[in-house]
């Protein structure tokens, strides 16, 4: 038995693996296969799940045959990009679970990882506005540490679908401030954000004794929100939205904010991670009177299984070490 499973481990797996058992006829699988289909599922392209297992594209393609066979049904859809999973193939995969894991271990399969050769490949959503300087901060840090790795980063807002592609597997990390809320995902906080109000360098509010009774003089610029702020998830935003406000305009993204704050007299409203980074380069200037500093943790979440995957593990720290020195600036 693997060293890291006891008997206690097996019994609290029992129901999961009893239930994956039962899905297919053990005699006719060869439990190796399972790794290949999780590699092919989660790299969605047989050339990246060949480099992850270290074995060729047609032995990769073989051994997904093998296991249509046994299915009797299709696993993949092959196109231009790669190839999308099929329902079928996204029920395996969620049965699958933690218990391959127990798997894994009974087959005798282990994972090595080597950063400094491997070649293996990441999807990173991070829907934060500060999202894309992680990035940039992770791909500095991988070129030196990892520089076979290849890494794929989804800054968009945040996704209607986030939480199902960290559980498919479409995802291996994703940074937010909005949690996930799922049993299966892991959630740890990498730094704590708040909103402030700003404004360009020379503002005559800046001159007022009370600030924040002259911000709605001035009205506010800000940015509209992925869920309405009376009814948002995280506390500490539904309370510093400005209600008190006069909000004339309102954006798609946090440089539009920091570009008509620079242009106008208008206050504008944004995290306090991205005003220290912009304030000196775009001539900004936070001013106090702005919302009262609660603290918003910003999430990095990932599915538990992959808890235990080196690699997954040394993406985790790296992106953890570009989170911190991003909101340094």
């Amino acid at each position: 038995m693997h060293p890291r499973y006891g008997l206690r481990d097996i019994r609290a797996n029992e129901d999961l693996i009893l239930d994956i058992f039962a899905m297919i006829n053990l005699r006719a699988v060869d439990l190796n296969l399972l790794p290949v289909f999780e590699a092919a599922y989660e790299e969605r392209s047989l050339s990246r799940a060949a480099v992850r297992l270290a074995m060729t594209q047609p032995a990769v393609s073989h051994a997904l045959a093998r296991l249509r066979s046994t299915f009797r049904e299709e696993l993949f859809i092959r196109h231009s990009r790669g190839m999308t999973p099929t329902p079928f193939a996204d029920a395996v995969y969620q049965r699958l679970g933690g218990a391959l894991s127990l798997v894994r271990s009974a087959v005798g399969e282990g994972r090595v990882f080597d950063p400094a050769t491997s070649t293996r490949h990441f999807e990173v959503c991070i829907p934060h506005p500060l999202g894309p300087m992680i990035a940039l901060r992770l791909i500095e840090a991988l070129k030196a540490a990892a520089p076979g790795i290849t890494l794929r980063f989804d800054t968009q807002s945040r996704p209607a679908d986030l939480v199902a592609s960290l559980l498919n597997g479409r995802y291996d990390l994703a940074v937010d401030w909005l949690p996930t809320k799922h049993a299966q995902l892991v959630e740890t906080e990498l730094f704590q954000d708040h909103m402030t109000f700003i404004v360009r360098d020379g503002h005559p509010i800046l001159r007022s004794r009370d600030r924040k009774a002259a911000i709605p003089e001035w009205g506010v610029v800000r940015l509209r929100p992925r869920v309405e702020w009376a009814t948002h998830p995280l506390a500490a935003l539904r309370a510093e939205s400005p209600w008190d406000a006069n909000v004339v305009l309102e954006v798609s993204e946090f440089l539009e904010t920091f570009l008509v704050v620079n242009q106008s007299d208008l206050v504008g409203l944004a995290p306090a991670s991205l005003v220290s980074m912009a304030s000196a380069r775009l001539g900004l200037k936070p001013i106090a009177a702005g919302p009262e500093k609660r603290a918003v943790a910003v999430n990095m979440a990932w599915r538990s299984a992959r808890e235990d995957d080196p690699a997954h593990r040394f993406l985790r720290d790296h992106l953890r070490k570009a989170a911190t020195k991003a909101v340094k600036g």
